[in-house]
């Protein structure tokens, strides 16, 4: 699924992508999902993440480990962020020094 949250509201994209998230824990599958900021919601709904910037891998793994990742390479998530704008200020302001 690309980009499926153009013009949708939060709620709808969030109903999308929890059918395939089930489908995956159930049948023990993978679905592949780009999404464009997401709501805090949305982005708890998935189990792993892709994070590119400008075409190369930034992170790839568990989404439990994402804020981790970042803290060690010295981005500190402010805690009344919510981490998917987060992660996408730090690929798109601050990363390009970096990759």
């Amino acid at each position: 699924m690309d980009e499926i949250s153009t013009c949708l509201d939060s709620w709808t994209t969030f109903q999308i992508v929890n059918s395939p998230r089930q489908y995956v824990h159930i049948f023990d599958g993978t679905a592949v999902i780009s999404l464009l900021q997401p709501t805090p919601e949305t982005y708890d709904l998935f189990d792993d993440i892709n994070l590119l910037s400008d075409s190369k891998i930034v992170y790839q793994g568990p989404l439990e480990n994402v804020i981790e990742f970042f803290e060690q390479m010295g981005f500190k998530c402010p805690e009344k962020n919510g981490v998917a704008d987060f992660l996408l200020e730090v690929i798109k302001h601050k990363l390009g020094t970096f990759v």
